[in-house]
């Protein structure tokens, strides 16, 4: 089968990794008409968030919210530190971006921009959030909180939230799940999460979808690795009963 034009390509939390994402979008070469979404995240804990904003913002590749991205902003409310977020942000990776910008500081053309990243993005027959919903929720009722930053009641759901959407996320490493292994995309009721754990230890894999032609690129961060599988090759099952079962025994 020959690959369709105009791909529709979706790429998982890159978290500061520069190069790697350099080389990812090598492998996929997005040409003209191609559509290149990022999740959120683009941001903290690898070493290089100041190029991987300036990359995404300079391509005018879409982008959505992340939480890191918003524990800058909340970090940086109106343009000045607040204190008690920035250090809540300090702790959570931010110390690496703040590394990137160098002497100069955070780029205020790059807050401003991430002011203006949507929450999520509807693509007719996929739903892009960073996070996900919350199931019991309408669409309209839900917050950032929801959509940058749930993760178990999500999982957990028996049901598909849409029944003509499927929701892509990132947030959630997917070797967290129950029986995903690192590098392994996660599928559950309605959902499929792509974020590899780019900057995690036990994984270094960054993910990119190309959901037209059903073809997984990933690249590893800490080695000379990089790969494509086919979709459905590439993603395990999460059954919502584990999830559930995984999450009571944390509380046990």
């Amino acid at each position: 089968m020959s690959e369709a034009n105009h791909r529709r390509i979706i790429i998982g939390d890159v978290h500061g990794h520069y190069e790697g994402l350099t080389t990812l979008l090598d492998a996929i070469a997005p040409g003209e008409g191609d559509q290149v979404y990022f999740l959120g995240d683009l941001i903290d804990r690898g070493p290089d968030s100041s190029s991987v904003v300036d990359l995404v913002q300079q391509q005018g590749y879409h982008c959505l919210l992340g939480n890191h991205e918003q524990l800058l902003l909340d970090a940086f409310p109106h343009g000045k530190a607040f204190h008690p977020a920035l250090q809540a942000w300090l702790y959570s990776g931010g110390r690496a971006t703040v590394a990137s910008y160098g002497d100069t500081g955070i780029r205020a053309d790059h807050i401003d921009w991430m002011r203006t990243l949507p929450k999520y993005i509807d693509l007719g027959d996929l739903w892009l959030v960073h996070a996900g919903v919350h199931p019991g929720l309408p669409i309209q009722a839900q917050t950032t909180q929801e959509f940058c930053w749930i993760r178990d009641e999500f999982h957990s759901s028996a049901k598909p939230y849409f029944s003509d959407k499927l929701i892509i996320t990132g947030h959630t490493i997917t070797f967290t799940l129950p029986n995903v292994a690192p590098g392994e995309l996660a599928r559950g009721r309605g959902w499929l999460d792509i974020d590899t754990g780019a900057y995690h230890p036990r994984s270094g894999w960054l993910t990119g979808v190309d959901m037209t032609n059903r073809r997984v690129h990933q690249v590893n961060v800490f080695k000379p690795c990089v790969r494509m599988l086919p979709l459905d090759e590439a993603v395990t099952e999460v059954e919502p009963a584990q999830v559930m079962a995984q999450r009571q025994a944390l509380f046990l």
